[in-house]
């Protein structure tokens, strides 16, 4: 068990900040806090440390499992020439998952992966089976066993989508909880998937606290996205669900092709260390600049990475980003993201709303896409950065006109009609 005096003794090593690491600009001068990593050395091996926490045989697995999958296909990563000529940087990769599994976001693979890992640990102790298969669960021989079996998870929208997605899939019974400010549309998502949906007085963290609880009391299993002390196997397995998505953009990038710098939004931070860990172990030292987008309601990665312990984010987390709206970081994540993410950025929803605008009327050729609001802050911030107003911090981040910028599309319309008011159109590209 890793306590979080034990999150907060892995940092002791870290080097001591200075001035020009750390960039809190007023917001006359720049929207965007940044915090640059002292720990992040692009000639660090990835370690021992971080093997325990995802590894390659984790991700062989979660890779044969999903590959397995009768929902499973691989999202498009698209080339936008357009707006990378318009902001002023050699190329722009996008990872689109806004059709993933029918869901509208890349959470899918994750609560799959880990829902099948639960089934079939339960299974075999039931059957004595040596091993049970994506194909045996879900050829209806286990039905009755598992109907029995309760999931259970917390949420702000995507990943409980996941969960509920899975859980339908495979015959077993789920209760998502939600913060009460989560939105009507993202309300109805969970239940139009057959999940029992509680509203929690609170923030996410709080709807983490109550799922806990009821859980050990009602016998439900938690298949949660984040870690904490006593709950960090299936977490691990979600983050090795993840990985997949890094493994498929590392087969669509064009042949000896490695990005320059990788914008990746976070909440807790698990999608956000899995795609660190799988360019980390894939590249190595070639790997790129990793930057970690957060809203400035919730930036605990920040807060925490920057001052070298635990940090929880308290309040109501009021930003529309409503998948980044988390104020504990995962304890996976930040033991990944502490050595590998080389910068922290914090940003409003506005940076967001401006990009999902942008990619719904594309530049020039490039697709119109269907980007949601937690979706558009690594574009959000991209665009901001490469902004007049932004001078100093794209010098911080080396970003040139010969930048290979990697974003991520982390979801489409979740709430079609939240999507609507920002962009001014239904998503009907």
């Amino acid at each position: 068990m890793i306590s979080s005096a034990d999150v907060f003794c892995l940092y002791q090593t870290r080097k001591v900040m200075t001035l020009s690491t750390h960039s809190r600009l007023a917001p006359a001068s720049s929207p965007i806090l940044h915090f640059h990593n002292p720990n992040a050395d692009p000639c660090t091996p990835y370690d021992v440390e971080l093997q325990t926490v995802l590894d390659q045989h984790g991700f062989n697995d979660a890779k044969e499992v999903i590959g397995q999958l009768p929902w499973y296909n691989p999202t498009p990563l698209r080339e936008l020439k357009g707006l990378a000529e318009a902001i002023g940087v050699e190329r722009i990769y996008l990872k689109d998952e806004s059709s993933r599994f029918g869901l509208k976001a890349l959470k899918g693979v994750g609560g799959s992966y880990a829902i099948y890992r639960l089934l079939a640990c339960r299974l075999q102790d039931i059957t004595a089976a040596s091993k049970i298969s994506v194909r045996d669960i879900l050829s209806g021989g286990y039905a009755n066993a598992i109907e029995s079996i309760t999931v259970a998870c917390a949420t702000t929208g995507n990943h409980g989508r996941s969960v509920a997605f899975a859980a339908k899939s495979f015959g077993c019974r789920c209760n998502i909880y939600v913060p009460l400010n989560t939105s009507p549309g993202r309300v109805t998502a969970l239940q139009q998937l057959g999940a029992n949906v509680v509203r929690i007085e609170g923030n996410y963290d709080l709807a983490v606290k109550a799922v806990e609880a009821d859980a050990q009391e009602n016998g439900w299993y938690i298949i949660s996205d984040t870690s904490y002390e006593g709950h960090e196997d299936t977490p691990r397995d979600v983050m090795h669900g993840y990985q997949v998505i890094a493994d498929e953009i590392v087969e669509q990038l064009p042949a000896d092709t490695i990005p320059t710098h990788v914008f990746v939004q976070a909440g807790v931070g698990g999608i956000a260390a899995a795609m660190c860990s799988h360019f980390w172990q894939k590249w190595g030292s070639r790997r790129p600049r990793f930057i970690v987008v957060e809203s400035k309601e919730a930036n605990c990665l920040y807060r925490s990475v920057e001052s070298g312990k635990l940090v929880i984010v308290d309040g109501a987390h009021n930003t529309k980003m409503y998948g980044l709206a988390a104020g504990k970081p995962s304890l996976n994540a930040l033991k990944i993201l502490r050595k590998g993410a080389d910068d922290f950025l914090a940003i409003d929803d506005i940076e967001s709303f401006e990009a999902m605008r942008r990619l719904a009327n594309p530049e020039g050729n490039d697709p119109g896409l269907v980007i949601g609001e937690a979706g558009g802050a690594g574009a959000g911030a991209l665009i901001a950065i490469m902004g007049e107003r932004e001078e100093l911090l794209r010098s911080k981040l080396e970003l040139t006109n010969q930048s290979i910028v990697l974003l991520f599309g982390t979801e489409g319309d979740t709430d079609s009609n939240s999507y609507a008011s920002i962009v001014g159109q239904a998503a009907n590209l």
